[in-house]
């Protein structure tokens, strides 16, 4: 054990299931340990990094601001919030945003939004989908349609229910009296990269508008450039607009931040939508300081400048080519949008052992020098930076097919599918 896995050991709670690696430093797609070996960084702090690790252009943002200002708190205007604000407002729609410091402080909100919205006409229930992950506060635990996340942590906070992701029709029948919004990720990360379809989310704006429900949005890990548009959504079904959006992950680089946007339609007679939390209804003390704002205008800026969400599908149509291309064992599927890749495997055929086959795959990936993200026990996540090289693509596909062929064992590869 090293000395910082006892340090870990002995201070820091044991939430995570931690991998055995140590990562003392990073530069682009590259993190190395403290011994000097090299990682190829296909999870990006898992999706967060969008500009891979110690970009200089951040950096020096990032220290001049903090050389001028670090905080002031929310009882006072700074100029890089509005700014964000401004530029976040530009690029999703007329409307009003807060900041935070995470996704799930963002997703908060949105559930806040949605109890406050309904609150006069006594209506409360938010229907979700079977495999999203909204956060690991109480109210994103409650919100989110896995198990694993909820267990030993009731009483739940009241008023979700979970339905199947895709499924338009049992939408339709489980709004009662009592709902007031839809909450969805346009493409499930966690859930392990399900992607939604044009139909099913123009179907959730045309149902919430005759029902007079909120259609929100999570977009912390689809959102900011990564499906090859700023909203993830659009990449999907760019004429929906929906009434709130969250982001985080993404939007600034690695510094915390995060972000929710509310449309400014006029939804009842209380006047438009992001004017409803009105002052003392939420709050925040970090979120939107200076420092952090100036690092999401940095990432938003260099993104537009190097045309990167053009690239996110380039290099995502690159990858997903690859990984076909190397007819890897054991794996039945990939779904993709732009620079988000879900790898599945299937279990039947895949060696029996201690492990769940994302996590086998995942440390036998480590030992070939790269870095990837399980997403259950089946999927593998591939999250690269959005400025990540054809070179590096290639080379992530060699490491990978490495991992998986010492697990092969003889076995033959079977068609795999691209959705």
């Amino acid at each position: 054990m090293s000395s910082l896995a006892e340090k870990y050991q002995a201070f820091v709670l044991p939430t995570y299931g931690r991998f055995d690696l140590d990562i003392a430093r990073g530069s682009g797609c590259l993190v190395w340990d403290f011994d000097g070996r090299e990682f190829l960084d296909f999870g990006a702090g898992i999706a967060v990094c969008s500009l891979g690790h110690a970009h200089p252009e951040i950096t020096e943002a990032i220290s001049r601001q903090a050389a001028t200002l670090v905080h002031a708190s929310n009882l006072y205007r700074t100029a890089p919030q509005a700014a964000l604000a401004g530029r976040l407002v530009g690029i999703t729609g007329p409307g009003k945003v807060f900041f935070c410091n995470s996704g799930a402080e963002a997703n908060e909100g949105l559930i806040k939004l949605a109890r406050r919205f309904g609150s006069m006409t006594g209506r409360h229930e938010i229907l979700t989908f079977e495999g999203s992950f909204h956060g690991r506060t109480m109210a994103g635990i409650s919100a989110t349609g896995q198990q694993k996340v909820k267990t030993g942590f009731g009483p739940l906070l009241e008023g979700f229910r979970h339905l199947p992701f895709g499924d338009l029709e049992a939408v339709e029948a489980a709004v009662g009296p009592s709902t007031v919004a839809v909450l969805v990720e346009p493409v499930q990360g966690e859930g392990g990269i399900h992607i939604a379809r044009e139909a099913f989310l123009t179907g959730l704006r045309e149902l919430c508008d005759r029902r007079d429900l909120l259609l929100l949005f999570d977009e912390v890990q689809c959102g900011l450039g990564r499906t090859g548009e700023w909203c993830g959504w659009k990449s999907l079904a760019p004429h929906v607009q929906p009434d709130g959006v969250s982001w985080a992950k993404g939007i600034a680089n690695g510094f915390p931040l995060g972000a929710f946007w509310i449309g400014d339609g006029q939804r009842d007679d209380r006047g438009p939508l992001c004017d409803l939390l009105g002052p003392g209804s939420h709050g925040t003390t970090y979120g939107g300081n200076p420092v952090a704002c100036t690092a999401g205008l940095k990432v938003l800026e260099i993104i537009e400048r190097d045309n990167l969400r053009a690239a996110a599908v380039e290099l995502g149509n690159q990858l997903v080519s690859a990984l076909l291309d190397a007819r890897l064992p054991h794996v039945s599927e990939v779904r993709s949008l732009g620079l988000m890749v879900g790898i599945q495997f299937d279990r039947e055929s895949f060696p029996q052992g201690s492990r769940p086959p994302a996590l086998e795959t995942v440390v036998r990936s480590m030992g070939e020098g790269l870095l990837a993200i399980p997403a259950g026990e089946t999927v593998v996540r591939l999250l690269p930076p959005l400025n990540v090289t054809a070179d590096e693509i290639g080379e992530a596909v060699k490491k990978f097919s490495a991992a998986i062929g010492k697990l092969a064992k003889g076995a033959e590869p079977a068609p795999i599918r691209h959705s």
